[in-house]
């Protein structure tokens, strides 16, 4: 093995007086570091986990508190977990914070204030709700009023920028922003909603803008996060807003496609690619479409419907994930888990498991990790053949407001926020 010498005795003099500082671990391959998972597609690629779960549930390793009140899901990068949370345990007041815990065992490391609390409707919607988004050194995160604020990995503000005063942007209902911001490259891109500005493209570092989407008599941003998809040749990032889903071309935010929908409740899902396909779900009657992006001579896309809205595979808001060519989701918020063939929308099942009400959940595997709202966590087959329930339990911490926020798998371990309570469980098998 070749060694440089003069680095190699740099380096044991840098020791010798203590001029090497360890940093923080930031994000790098095979982090979480926002609203499903690196591409957005909620399924993580762990492998050897437990085939079945014995009756207490697999082994709890930590239990933290200090997340606050909230739905938030979480973002974990490098050596740190991070979350958005009202009035945390940890704190003196009500307001909102953004939090970070060390992802070995728990420990709160710092927290940021980024507001006040959301307090609008019933005492079941309030409190935050958007995932922060981890890139590098810099954490990103958006507040239910419209705030998005971008902070280094030590909690301290870098620049926050208003999306309702400085784009006029607008929600299509009163439930406050959810968007998980994506960065891509240099960009970072978000959706203030509304005829305006409906999309836009920041400078990551600095928070200028670099373009803008107007979408004409948009109703306004949804609760979903942006995706990203490369048809013939051209990014396309992906977007559902209270009017439907839209196509816009990364390179300059033109609008490429849009689908309208009925207006309707809210539109909450994460929208689902696959190569050149748009799997566009959401609640409240509305349903599930596939869309297909088709590449025009002129640089153009135009969209075609593969089949149209579908009410069977209609979710509110614990999302849909698709495993091989397999949809998976909750039947609006009634708790009973579907599967449905994603090419046709044929529904091969449907049903109730041991959890009640609304249902999210993650896929790792083979199998199906299902978060219920009155905090049941059960292990699902992910297979088109029949609904296996092989365990369940109930998290810690549950009980008290109904339990939203979307599970988390990675490294072997699954993480679940239940309000101000954080827990981790190993999922490995024994060896």
């Amino acid at each position: 093995m070749r060694v440089n010498v003069s680095r190699y005795f740099s380096f044991l003099f840098a020791i010798a007086v203590g001029s090497i500082t360890f940093a923080p671990a930031m994000s790098q391959a095979g982090d979480w570091p926002t609203f499903r998972g690196p591409e957005r597609t909620n399924v993580a690629p762990d492998s050897g986990l437990l085939k079945a779960w014995p009756e207490e549930g697999p082994k709890l390793l930590w239990k933290a508190e200090g997340a606050g009140r909230g739905y938030s899901s979480l973002a974990i990068a490098g050596d740190r977990i991070y979350t958005l949370g009202d009035a945390p345990s940890t704190a003196s007041d009500q307001d909102e914070y953004l939090v970070c815990f060390n992802k070995a065992d728990g420990k709160q490391i710092w927290k940021t204030k980024t507001g006040a609390p959301w307090t609008d409707g019933k005492p079941t919607w309030q409190s935050s709700r958007s995932t922060p988004t981890v890139d590098g050194d810099r954490v990103y995160v958006l507040t239910p009023f419209g705030v998005l604020l971008c902070c280094d990995i030590d909690g301290k503000e870098i620049w926050k920028k208003d999306l309702k005063k400085e784009f006029e942007g607008e929600k299509a209902e009163g439930w406050g922003y959810s968007e998980s911001v994506l960065i891509d490259g240099n960009r970072l891109i978000c959706t203030p909603g509304g005829p305006k500005n409906t999309m836009v493209a920041l400078n990551k570092k600095t928070g200028e803008t670099i373009w803008t989407t107007s979408r004409k008599d948009d109703r306004g941003a949804g609760h979903s996060s942006i995706v990203i998809s490369n048809v013939g040749g051209t990014k396309v990032y992906v977007q559902s807003t209270g009017s439907g889903p839209m196509g816009v071309r990364a390179d300059d935010g033109k609008l490429l496609w849009n689908y309208d929908i009925d207006k309707t409740t809210a539109v909450i899902p994460t929208p689902i690619v696959r190569e050149n396909l748009v799997f566009f779900v959401a609640g409240y009657g509305r349903g599930g479409a596939l869309l297909k992006q088709v590449p025009k001579d002129s640089g153009e896309i135009a969209i075609e419907e593969v089949y149209p809205l579908q009410k069977d595979l209609g979710n509110k808001h614990g999302g849909v994930t698709l495993v091989g060519d397999y949809l998976f989701g909750d039947s609006e918020d009634r708790g009973i888990i579907y599967c449905a063939d994603l090419m046709t929308g044929e529904v091969k099942w449907k049903s109730r498991g041991s959890g009640k009400e609304s249902a999210s959940l993650v896929a790792a595997d083979g199998h199906l990790y299902v978060h219920y709202a009155d905090g049941t966590m059960t292990l699902v087959d992910a297979s088109p053949e029949k609904f296996n329930e092989a365990g369940h339990f109930t998290v810690p911490g549950s009980g008290d407001r109904p339990s939203w926020a979307h599970p988390v798998i990675l490294d072997g371990k699954l993480y679940v926020r239940e309000g101000d309570v954080i827990s981790c469980f190993d999922l490995r098998e024994a060896k």
